[in-house]
This record gives C-alpha cells, sequence and structure tokens, in this order.
C-alpha cells in the first residue's frame, strides 16, 4: 500500500494539533494550582512564585544536565542579558500569582491574556513593527475587554478590590515584557530550555529576596515565618506538580509542537488556554463569571486571534 505525502503531511499534523492540545491543556492548570495553593494551602503568594520558579530551574537543569549538557553552557556575554530576563520574568510572576489569588484563576488567566495586546504597542516602538487599522482595532478590542473582566469601569470594585484591578491589568504588561524578551532570547541563539533553566532560577533568588520585602497584603512573608512553606502533603504536591507539569511539561509539549506545525498555528491553538482554565475554575472552584465579564473575555479572545491572524499573514 502506498502512503500519499498528503497522507504524511495530515498524520504529521494531526499528531502536532494532539501535542499543541494536550499542552495547552497542561498549561492551563497553572492558575488552577496557584489557587488551590493560596486559597486552601495558605501559602503566600510571592513565595509561592518563589519556590515555584525555583522547582523548576532546578527540574530542568537536572533534565538538560542528563539529557543535553551542552545546553547549560551560556557565554558571558550573554549573562547581562540572562538576567534582566530573570528580572522581567520575576515581576511577571509575582504579578500574575498576586492577581490569581486576589482575582480567582478564571479572570486572572483571561487578563494576562492582554498581553497580545500590550506586546503589539510594544514591539511598535521597540522594533519598528507596523500596527495598520486592523491591528489597532485588534488591540482596542482586547484592552477594552480586560476593563470590562476587571470590572474597571465599576466604582464599587475600585473600592472592594483595587489590587485586584492593578495587578491583573500590569500581569498583561509584564507578561508582554516577558514575551518581548523571549523573543530578543531566540534572536540572540539561546535555546529555549536554557533560558529557562537560568532564568527561573534568577527570578527564584529575586522573589524569595521580594517575599521577605513585601508586606503580607502584597503577598510577603511575615516576619519571623519561614521561608519553607508550612504545606500539607497534598499541598507540596500540587506545589510540584506546578512547577514540574504546567511550567515545565506544557511548556515543553507546547515548543515540541512546533516541530509539526506553524508557529502562527500553534499561537492560535494556545487561545484555548483561557477557555480550559475557566471550565476547570468552574468545576473545580465554583468560579462563575458575571455577562459582563463574559462579554469582556470575548473581545479579549478575539482581538488575541486577530492579532494572531495578523501575525501569520
Amino acid at each position: 500500500m502506498t502512503i500519499t505525502a498528503s497522507a504524511v503531511d495530515t498524520r504529521t499534523a494531526s499528531k502536532g494539533y494532539a501535542i499543541a492540545l494536550v499542552g495547552v491543556l497542561i498549561w492551563s492548570t497553572t492558575a488552577i494550582f496557584i489557587r488551590y495553593l493560596t486559597a486552601y494551602q495558605l501559602i503566600p503568594p510571592i513565595l509561592l512564585a518563589a519556590w515555584r520558579d525555583l522547582l523548576a530551574s532546578l527540574t530542568m537543569a537536572i533534565v538538560l544536565g542528563v539529557l543535553k549538557r551542552r545546553l547549560l553552557y551560556l557565554p558571558r556575554s550573554l549573562w547581562g542579558f540572562i538576567l534582566g530576563y530573570g528580572v522581567v520574568l520575576s515581576l511577571f510572576n509575582a504579578l500574575w500569582t498576586l492577581s490569581v489569588a486576589f482575582n480567582g484563576a478564571a479572570i486572572s488567566v483571561v487578563l494576562v491574556y492582554s498581553s497580545a495586546a500590550f506586546t503589539a504597542i510594544l514591539a511598535r516602538f521597540l522594533f519598528g513593527e507596523s500596527l495598520s487599522m486592523a491591528k489597532g482595532l485588534a488591540i482596542a478590542a482586547s484592552l477594552s475587554g480586560c476593563v470590562l473582566v476587571a470590572g474597571a469601569l465599576q466604582p464599587e470594585m475600585w473600592r472592594l478590590n483595587p489590587l485586584g484591578i492593578l495587578t491583573g491589568l500590569l500581569s498583561g504588561l509584564a507578561m508582554s515584557g516577558y514575551s518581548l524578551f523571549g523573543k530578543e532570547s531566540a534572536r540572540r541563539g539561546i535555546s529555549a530550555w536554557t533560558a529557562l533553566a537560568y532564568t527561573f532560577g534568577t527570578a527564584a533568588v529575586i522573589l524569595f529576596f521580594g517575599s521577605r520585602l513585601l508586606p503580607s497584603f502584597l503577598g510577603g512573608v511575615s516576619t519571623g515565618d519561614s521561608l519553607i512553606p508550612s504545606l500539607e502533603n497534598a499541598g507540596w504536591a500540587a506545589l510540584i506538580l506546578l512547577a514540574v507539569g504546567p511550567t515545565i511539561g506544557g511548556y515543553g509539549l507546547y515548543t515540541l509542537s512546533m516541530s509539526y506545525l506553524p508557529a502562527s498555528v500553534v499561537n492560535l491553538i494556545a487561545t484555548l488556554e483561557p477557555t480550559f482554565t475557566t471550565v476547570q475554575a468552574y468545576f473545580l472552584l465554583g468560579e462563575r463569571f458575571s455577562a459582563e465579564q463574559v462579554v469582556g473575555s470575548l473581545l479579549i479572545l478575539g482581538g488575541v486571534i486577530a492579532l494572531r491572524f495578523h501575525e501569520k499573514g
């Protein structure tokens, strides 16, 4: 039986779609784990972010040390860039973890997708990328949706949850900065796995210091408390799964899928993450969206998808 080239291409694409979907599904559990650890295991958000980054960095370093030791080598000329990359990652992880603690898993993951709009704006000024009318409308839709999801138009929300609104909006901006560093990292020829190992390690050190310096209402550790969280066995299991599963496993499958599919297609598949997280938060955490937040979510995702199609074109 002869297998045609088109049949092979179809099988390859099907494999790529399956890998990408599983990767995004695993990735989408990040906010669920964070919400469980902050709300039910009561670990301070900044300390949680520090431990997540530390465990992810150590796991990645061990894996590379065993399988591809050469990827642990980083030229001295790149250490300054990696340090800056780690600083931006620490800021993003701190704001993202705080947003989940303040807003819940579903809302926080939708808000962080405003990063696509911020990235497009920043890329215009930093890299001179074009900003067409269609792209501008997609950005406006995404940012408008962000305001609706955060409840920023409701005066009482600024009284009841001002930190939630601010951290949610800022987490999207911080993620855009992290995305731009990732783009520059690839341009400099740094392996994504090398960058992951070193930037997460750098971020962990910064966040451990931050957990001591920040007040408790901003996710810091109370004076006199240990930096080793007092967790139940289920809490430690969740923390390890958070570091190894969505942080490395989800990212790994997402990256692997690009071997079978164009990056633009994989990026579009990634827009399913908020949907996956929202469904999980509904059944596992009992979180609900208001009608206004549903509309805002659709605006954000519509804007993100439009931007992804614009990149593809």
